[in-house]
């Protein structure tokens, strides 16, 4: 079945099919703690050609839905990333997804250039070639690591996740830029090396400004803009964020950058209906997660992917153990206050992702000679990385002691209830236990700060207003409201609840 034969209204049916399957597949890896990604893939690659038989084979297509969900999906990791939890590992980070992305795409190209020269001679890679294979590859991906630490009830230890969160939310447009990099020398000529290597400044410095600045006026416009329907301030947030990859990419600056930084600056400043548009653009990131997956997994052919397993197994466990920890410890080597054991988890936690899949589609549009080859051989690591290094992360973590699993995160909420940015409040929800009611049942004998309110209380399915009065009986799920983040710290301390 040709997507290009079949009717308008097929084509919405089965594509509804595959985003409802997708999500029940991705219910279930969350639940067993496989990375999510594999399994959107999975569909995409089931219901393809060599499969259930849907044909997708458009390149240009592949790659505008990927360009267009990557956009989304690196505006909203700019928007949940708060300057205070990655000020004190910012070095790191800004160190990792450059330098570390670059000497990661350089150990990796020479590792290739030479096993093809030498070993697996079946595919003989020039030196340019192989530096452009692995630039498209030199990115990590954030999505899938966290779903399953999250499936796990897993937080780390030593300010692990802000570091990792930076990582992979900015790392995608230094790979991006050393992808066209490489693309241009092998289109070009090595003579036009100066000329490539200041539009690759050009295009960081102008994709930073652009950003920082197009953030700016974001903030100002939707504080400014007073649209009576709120429902399209979410639709204003998701058309700016188009127009600042847009105007950045015709300016000759890098979009992807600029789309990051914008929404960094965006997400930690003061703006009406900001929860609002943050959850729009969670579910929308969502929805772009699993379309692009989809798009990669019917793009690719299975069949194709055995000629280059050799080679792509080779590869896919040179990065896991060999350029993906050599660039990590080259980069953070110098802050020792980190310890080894956390250089080595985030050595470990380098997942390939869409990114490099989208990515690939890059010299298959541009006319390289072995695009098509490059493209099954980033799918085939691709898998290989979240096979091997997804399913272990939460392992990993353990064994090296960086995981605190006293802290499991609430899957689910009973208590439907936020305040605005403007109130400074603190709300937080408790399950009352035994161990609370030793001073008595009654709610003015808990030991409660002055400060701190128990607002409502959900009894098995009946939710109430309490008084003083009110007795209250274990399992009993209470939403309290604190002056403060101090005030409801005391609150914790003196019902003795490890926060």
């Amino acid at each position: 079945m040709d997507f290009s034969t079949i009717s308008i209204d097929s084509i919405i049916l089965v594509g509804s099919l595959l985003l409802l399957i997708s999500i029940f597949a991705g219910k279930t890896g969350y639940k067993f703690g496989v990375p999510t990604l594999v399994l959107f893939l999975a569909v995409g690659m089931i219901f393809g050609v060599d499969g259930v038989g849907l044909n997708f084979s458009n390149p240009r297509a592949a790659q505008f839905i990927g360009v267009i969900a990557l956009n989304v999906i690196l505006f909203s990791g700019g928007m949940d990333t708060k300057f205070v939890d990655i000020k004190p590992v910012i070095a790191q980070g800004i160190i990792l997804s450059t330098l570390g992305v670059l000497l990661t795409a350089v150990i990796t190209g020479v590792f290739i250039y030479l096993i093809t020269q030498h070993v697996l001679t079946a595919i003989s890679f020039s030196l340019l070639e192989a530096l452009l294979l692995a630039s498209v590859m030199s990115s990590t991906d954030s999505a899938s690591v966290f779903a399953i630490l999250g499936a796990k009830g897993l937080v780390l230890k030593q300010r692990l996740r802000p570091l990792l969160e930076l990582e992979s939310g900015s790392n995608d447009p230094m790979a991006y830029l050393l992808t066209i990099t490489f693309i241009q020398l092998i289109l070009m000529g090595e003579g036009s090396m100066w000329e490539i290597a200041g539009t690759f400044v050009l295009q960081l410095v102008l994709g930073a400004a652009l950003g920082y600045g197009f953030g700016w006026l974001a903030v100002r416009l939707i504080n400014k803009i007073n649209i009576d329907n709120e429902s399209l301030y979410p639709v204003l947030m998701l058309t700016i964020l188009f127009i600042i990859f847009s105007v950045t990419d015709l300016a000759h600056g890098n979009g992807y950058l600029a789309v990051y930084i914008s929404g960094l600056v965006v997400g930690n400043s003061k703006f009406i209906h900001k929860k609002t548009s943050k959850k729009f653009m969670d579910g929308m990131t969502w929805l772009f997660q699993i379309v692009m997956f989809l798009t990669l997994g019917l793009f690719v052919n299975p069949s194709e992917l055995l000629p280059i397993f050799g080679i792509g197994l080779a590869i896919g466990l040179f990065m896991i153990f060999v350029s993906r920890p050599l660039a990590v410890w080259m980069c953070i080597a110098p802050f020792r206050k980190m310890s080894v054991k956390a250089k080595n988890y985030v050595a470990w936690v380098g997942l390939r992702g869409a990114a490099p899949i989208l990515f690939a589609t890059y010299p298959l549009t541009s006319g390289i000679e072995y695009g098509g080859i490059i493209f099954n051989i980033v799918f085939f690591v691709t898998l290989v990385s979240l096979i091997i290094q997804g399913t272990t992360v939460p392992v990993v973590a353990r064994m090296l002691g960086l995981a605190d699993i006293s802290k499991p995160e609430n899957k689910w909420s009973p208590f439907e209830f936020e305040l605005s940015d403007e109130i400074k409040s603190s709300i937080s929800e408790i399950t009352v236990t035994q161990k609370h009611l030793a001073h008595g049942h009654r709610i003015m004998d808990m030991p409660i700060p002055e400060r701190t309110l128990i607002v409502m209380v959900k009894r098995d399915e009946h939710y109430f207003v309490p008084s003083g009065s009110t007795e209250l009986e274990p399992r009993d799920e209470l939403l309290i409201i604190s002056d403060n983040e101090q005030s409801l710290k005391e609150t914790y301390e003196q019902l003795e609840i490890k926060p």
